[in-house]
């Protein structure tokens, strides 16, 4: 009989984290969070935290291949 294999443990990245992922302040992250538009996050108890996999989206959704290109539409 042979083990299941555990499943990586899911990591979480803190505010100061995510943004040095995103070579952003930790101040634009907050204000994502009240205005809208910045990458998705989590509510452990107090404490807010981002996937990884969520802000590399995030940073792809930005991706534009011209300045006169049209960003695209997101969801309210």
């Amino acid at each position: 009989m042979t083990a299941e294999p555990r499943p990586e443990p899911r990591r979480f990245l803190d505010t100061w984290d995510a943004a040095r992922w995103l070579n952003l302040s930790h101040r634009t992250l907050e204000k994502f969070r009240v205005t809208g538009g910045g990458p998705a996050y989590r509510k452990l108890g107090r404490r807010v935290v981002y996937a990884p996999e969520d802000l590399d989206r995030w940073a792809e959704e930005g991706r534009r291949r011209s300045t006169s290109e049209p960003a695209p539409r997101r969801p309210a």
